[in-house]
């Protein structure tokens, strides 16, 4: 097991990607990681600054075969920085890594705005 790295700049006190449990119970997560809403009972997708994507809600993770990857609960942290031990989780790697990365896109991409737009037409 890796042991939590307190006091990371720019995380929240227990936010942690850290492994402390085993492979079936996944990675810790973060604090909120269960706060954010889910839109018609379907999935949420958050990217963590620095770090892991969190999964919530209903949702099938399954490999580039079809094959079913038992996440083992309903909120789970993969692996973002491509360094993670137990991909596709997230194991902590980022942190001693260095990954940086933002919450939010750093420009708008360009489907997403033509698709938006199209929908507003409608």
């Amino acid at each position: 097991m890796v042991p939590a790295t307190p006091g990371v700049p720019g995380e929240r006190p227990g936010q942690s990607g850290d492994v402390s449990r085993s492979l079936t119970a996944g990675p810790d997560l973060p604090e909120d990681a269960d706060e954010a809403p889910l839109l018609d009972g379907g999935a949420t997708i958050t990217p963590y600054r620095d770090g892991p994507l969190i999964v919530r809600g209903d949702f099938r993770l399954v490999d580039q075969d079809g094959a079913e990857i038992d996440p083992g609960r309903d909120t789970i942290a993969l692996c973002r920085c491509g360094k993670s031990g137990i991909k596709p989780f997230c194991d902590g790697t980022h942190k001693r890594s260095g990954f940086s990365a933002p919450s939010a896109p750093s420009r708008p991409r360009p489907a997403a705005q033509i698709l938006r737009e199209a929908r507003r037409e409608s």
